[in-house]
């Protein structure tokens, strides 16, 4: 069982919500399977429930999903480290003070696993207090190298940056990507991406030099009467993707 993301020339992983197993199933065809599907935690009761059910994902996927929080809900980061260190999975996203317990019990490093960061408006610099007890608290403003520093001393492969709101943080998105670069630390620009916008972030990443890149892209393909990612929109972004890569 693969327990390392797919990426596509080994720069690019798509990672996408999938509202069924079948949902499921189809994404990773259409993604070819570059891809890391998300089923999130917040959506089980719990622990066993979504073990059970995530099992049938890593099924029809090659083990290719992708555990999540849900809108990056630090409450669930407990849970996401107890159900991936059972699930073995490709992808674990996490809040930043989750990565050392999620590598800790994961108890192997092939496993991605990411550090939710969020912008502070600032330039170089993130906010960092993003775990249960610490969002509630006054921002960490920390500069971004020594966030990802950090990440890499608790265990993590990547930067998650969120929530992005699309290209609302640009240049503060610009200078992650170039620190990513500089320190061999992998990049997943999240929230607010679209098929308007997919193109501009990943090129962004790409020309940055960042080593791999996970783009999430979730509600915005999302059918909003079925709850199903649309296979036709990830076969789109994964048009976009093969086609900046290549033209690496």
């Amino acid at each position: 069982m693969n327990k390392t993301p797919n990426y596509y020339k080994n720069r690019v992983a798509l990672n996408v919500l999938a509202g069924s197993v079948d949902n499921a199933e189809e994404i990773y065809k259409v993604a070819e399977g570059h891809v890391v599907v998300g089923v999130l935690t917040k959506n089980y009761s719990s622990d066993d429930a979504a073990i059970e059910d995530m099992k049938r994902y890593q099924k029809v996927t090659e083990n290719a999903i992708s555990v999540g929080l849900g809108a990056g809900d630090p409450k669930q980061s407990q849970m996401v480290s107890r159900v991936s260190a059972v699930l073995q999975p490709q992808h674990v996203n996490q809040v930043f003070t989750g990565v050392g317990t999620s590598r800790a019990l994961i108890g192997q490093n092939e496993t991605a696993i990411n550090g939710l960061v969020s912008p502070t408006g600032k330039v170089g610099i993130v906010n960092i207090a993003t775990g249960p007890l610490s969002s509630q608290q006054p921002a960490a403003e920390v500069p971004v190298e020594t966030a990802i520093a950090l990440l890499q001393d608790m265990g993590a492969t990547s930067f998650k940056f969120f929530p992005m709101g699309g290209l609302k943080h640009e240049d503060e998105f610009k200078a992650v990507a170039e620190a990513c670069a500089k320190y061999d630390f992998n990049l997943e620009p999240t929230g607010g991406i679209d098929l308007d916008n997919f193109e501009e972030i990943l090129q962004i990443a790409l020309d940055a030099g960042v080593k791999q890149v996970i783009p999430h892209i979730y509600s915005s393909i999302i059918d909003k009467e079925t709850g199903l990612t649309r296979p036709e929109d990830v076969e789109q972004l994964w048009a976009i993707t093969k086609r900046l890569v290549d033209a690496q």
